[in-house]
């Protein structure tokens, strides 16, 4: 346990817990287990325990290859898993486009608004005047009963097949820069082009996230591989460090959303 333990940072323990009693529960019922909708670190961690076990696999779908969120479906080795297992539903939302404005942050806090959690929906996307959420097939019904407005906006939603899924492709370019120190805030302050007395009050104010869950010590310690979020600045990666220069300073190679 411990080995697997050493390789995450001490909060992620419980979900490491949660991932080794879903891979036990598949050992012990010889069934597959689906889970809730899953950010790219939770999915790391999930490929990570689960490993190269011969008696438990795992596969990952959230409707097209390109999606951030996804389910997991931990299966046992007899099982072949379909898209249909990982029970999505894709809905469109039809408003009055030419007189309201409708964000990413409108369309989440609306549905969290009807009490439902987070871990129920995948992607939100956006293409020109469309926009379509997914979400776990358990709660269409309700979606489709009880999603009618975003804001004071009246809204209309209509469920699609997952083939007219919008396809969404970030596009990253790729940079090196050198910090004096790993800290969030310097490394933010590095990436985003910014002072570190700009980037510590975001913190302060949990406008930053480091993979999808905020962080407000400005002395937290990045590693490689995490994903940074600053509101308002968009979002970048922390590839690989490159041991130290010269002066003393790390050299880190970055992506960064264009």
């Amino acid at each position: 346990m411990s080995q697997i333990y050493q390789h995450f940072r001490q909060d992620e323990r419980h979900f490491i817990d949660q991932v080794i009693e879903w891979k036990e529960l598949v050992l012990s019922q010889y069934s597959p287990k689906l889970t809730d909708f899953l950010d790219p670190r939770e999915q790391e961690i999930v490929a990570s325990v689960i490993g190269e076990n011969l008696d438990v696999k795992v596969a990952f779908f959230g409707g097209i290859e390109e999606t951030e969120r996804k389910r997991a479906c931990i299966y046992p080795d007899y099982y072949e898993p379909t898209n249909e297992d990982f029970n999505l539903s894709l809905f469109e939302i039809s408003y009055a486009s030419k007189f309201v404005t409708i964000e990413h942050r409108h369309v989440l806090g609306s549905l969290m608004g009807l009490g439902l959690k987070r871990a129920k929906f995948g992607d939100i996307l956006f293409r020109e005047e469309a926009i379509q959420f997914i979400c776990a097939s358990e709660i269409a019904d309700f979606i489709s009963m009880n999603f009618q407005e975003i804001g004071r906006s009246k809204i209309h939603v209509k469920e699609k097949p997952l083939h007219e899924m919008i396809a969404h492709k970030e596009e990253v370019v790729e940079q090196i820069t050198t910090v004096s120190s790993l800290r969030l805030d310097v490394v933010a302050a590095a990436i985003y082009n910014l002072s570190r007395q700009k980037v510590q009050p975001l913190v302060l104010n949990e406008a930053v996230k480091v993979n999808w869950k905020v962080v407000d010590s400005v002395s937290f310690e990045c590693r490689e591989g995490d994903t940074l979020s600053v509101r308002g600045y968009g979002r970048s990666k922390l590839i690989r460090i490159e041991g130290k220069t010269k002066k003393d300073r790390f050299k880190i190679v970055i992506e960064k959303q264009k």
